[in-house]
């Protein structure tokens, strides 16, 4: 088994400034959307479309600042709000302190769909138009983040059978028994793979909502999956059918992803 390597999370110190790995992760998920999006412009149908429907840098760029507003403000609402809805409505003031830690990406994701339909209704083009086209471009920020989880030795996984070759003992969870390195799992699977298949899923013309629904699906089924080698939050621990948060927040992602492919299926090519 393998000790977790207590890697600093300050990249960098300049006086009273401190730039953290977490930080830089981010900045490197923003950067990697910006980079995906301009690519995206050149697949179909984006790339026929003309006139006022027309797809632009500016377009990548306004999506990309309304998707950061939507990442924060649900990504810490939806912490609040699903995971200690009793302790912030005690303690309401505690919701901004985003200092603290506490993001959801189930939250997150509900921002987001907040902005694009801003955006939508802004340019006046269809909802799942603009969800079709940032939907690939999304996991490689998700494997950004799951860097930045493993840098700073947070949501560390269940405990691994001893002879796992890549088992890990993290110090910090309070035990010296090795445990799954599920930050690592789910940088593979919601971050690598899923690009990879969304990405060449997306490169070829689908019907409308179709690479959006297949997102939902895949994020949701990969995440689920990551979840029975990842530890339950303590203070929630397992709930019903012995299912953490994270994997019933998982239920209607998907589900919502399969209605969303059967409507598409039922549209004209």
């Amino acid at each position: 088994m393998l000790m977790y390597p207590q890697i600093n999370p300050v990249a960098l110190q300049i006086g009273p400034v401190a730039i953290h790995w977490y930080g830089l992760t981010y900045l490197a998920a923003f950067g990697l959307f910006m980079l995906l999006g301009l690519r995206r412009l050149h697949h179909e149908p984006y790339a026929s479309l003309k006139g006022d429907q027309a797809w632009s840098r500016k377009d990548v760029e306004d999506i990309l600042f309304l998707g950061v507003l939507g990442v924060v403000i649900g990504g810490r609402l939806g912490y609040c709000l699903f995971y200690k809805p009793g302790y912030y409505l005690t303690h309401p003031l505690e919701v901004l302190y985003v200092w603290q830690g506490g993001m959801s990406f189930h939250g997150g994701l509900l921002g987001v769909i907040g902005s694009m339909l801003w955006f939508a209704h802004s340019r006046r083009r269809p909802w799942l138009q603009v969800a079709d086209f940032v939907a690939p471009c999304v996991p490689t920020g998700l494997a950004a983040g799951r860097v930045g989880n493993f840098i700073n030795g947070e949501l560390w996984g269940r405990f691994a059978p001893p002879d796992l070759p890549w088992a890990m003992v993290f110090p910090q969870s309070g035990s010296m028994l090795p445990r799954h390195p599920s930050q690592i799992y789910q940088f593979l699977l919601e971050g690598l793979l899923l690009f990879v298949l969304l990405w060449l899923y997306a490169r070829r013309p689908r019907r409308r909502g179709e690479v959006a629904a297949a997102f939902l699906v895949g994020y949701g089924v990969l995440r689920f999956t990551a979840e029975y080698f990842r530890e339950p939050d303590s203070f929630l621990g397992l709930l019903p059918l012995g299912l953490s948060m994270g994997q019933w927040l998982c239920v209607p992602m998907v589900l919502a992803g399969v209605a969303m492919w059967l409507w598409a299926q039922r549209q004209r090519a």
